[in-house]
């Protein structure tokens, strides 16, 4: 197994556990509660349920591999405006407050790098 397949599986497996156990299941309920103070507390439940349904597609886009340059576009955009809305709307309900924007670039070059550059390289 490459190391861009490795890191393909650990991509995956951060938006699947975010997105099924974390959101659709409840697990970590700090979540409904960031969704209900930036979008409203009335559907904030459906809400939080519909977009870890999307992450958890996410993860299943990954593993598929289609359309890859789309899927790290998309990945990228969805990681960096989440996360810069939630630095400036509730910084407070963040698992490192403000410090979880430094977290999600990391993981953003990290899936840059790996669609990018590991995956040219393993072209050539």
């Amino acid at each position: 197994m490459t190391i861009n397949k490795l890191l393909n599986y650990c991509i995956a497996a951060v938006w699947l556990v975010n997105g099924l156990f974390c959101k659709v299941l409840n697990l970590v309920p700090r979540h409904q509660q960031i969704v209900a103070r930036i979008l409203g507390e009335q559907y904030a439940g459906l809400l939080t349920k519909t977009i870890g349904l999307a992450e958890t597609a996410m993860a299943l886009w990954i593993v598929t591999g289609m359309f890859p340059k789309l899927n790290v576009i998309t990945q990228i955009t969805v990681i960096a405006v989440m996360n810069v809305l939630e630095f400036i709307l509730v910084p407070d309900l963040l698992l490192w407050g403000r410090l979880n924007l430094i977290f999600a670039f990391i993981l953003v070059f990290v899936i840059w790098y790996n669609g990018y550059r590991l995956k040219l390289n393993q072209a050539h």
